[in-house]
């Protein structure tokens, strides 16, 4: 069945140039950039605003309420290090639940619907998650691909490595699936039924587009505790 809700991107000369997908992700980048200045805005003109919370709901306050929702999970998964965590994660849970709803508006296309997408997010974690491990144990952070006796490094090094390298696969392709199945099926009860049934659809695919977002968060936050663990575990023998 042919996917035909490229509408409003097509219109747009510059964007009708790209593929669809990062058509549709640049189009989430900015209305994320948009909203972060409205929530941003006269806080630099006005620093005591920053202390001072507003009494009506506002994109600042908003805005609020989501980066304080994102540092508990960070915090309650990853332990008094979670906040060093907050900039990746937070920018992860963002884009990727931005671009999960995007695909319910009729017009437009979510960019996690297509597989390059959702796998350039799971090989930034991928990447970030030795690049913090490094920086935290410099090079004994390779110690945990030979396992604990080095006679075994044969073995051991070949199942960590297949280990490590399945992970942004798992990742992309869980939500590449998930998200793609949902607005399909979404699609095709919107064309035989193109009234009343489906809003309980949208509901449905609001909730696939949550649930789909904490599961790469989490996936990803168990990652990066996983890379810093063995550092904690030399402190606590020392």
């Amino acid at each position: 069945m042919e996917h035909k809700s490229f509408v409003v991107v097509d219109a747009i000369p510059l964007l009708n140039q790209l593929p669809h997908h990062v058509a549709n992700a640049i189009v989430v980048i900015v209305l994320l950039m948009i909203i972060a200045y409205l929530g941003t805005r006269g806080l630099r003109k006005d620093t005591k605003r920053y202390f001072v919370p507003e009494a009506k709901l506002t994109f600042r306050t908003a805005g609020e309420m989501i980066v304080e929702g994102i540092l508990k999970l960070v915090k309650d998964n990853m332990g008094p290090r979670g906040p060093e965590f907050m900039m990746i994660i937070g920018a992860l849970a963002l884009f990727i639940f931005t671009s999960n709803v995007l695909g319910l508006i009729p017009g437009f296309h979510s960019p996690t619907e297509t597989l390059n997408t959702t796998a350039a997010c799971a090989i930034t974690v991928f990447c970030f998650t030795h690049y913090y491990g490094i920086r935290e144990h410099g090079i004994k952070y390779l110690k945990q691909f030979t396992g604990p006796i080095i006679w075994l490094a044969p073995l051991m090094i070949p199942i960590e490595l297949i280990g490590h390298l399945v992970r942004p696969v798992s990742l992309s392709i869980r939500l590449f699936g998930n998200i793609f199945g949902d607005h399909y099926v979404a699609g095709v009860v919107f064309g035989l039924v193109p009234f009343l049934l489906p809003l309980p659809m949208m509901v449905l695919g609001l909730f696939v587009a949550v649930v789909q977002t904490l599961v790469f968060l989490l996936l990803s936050m168990a990652y990066f505790a996983g890379a810093l663990e063995g550092h904690e575990h030399e402190e606590q023998e020392g």
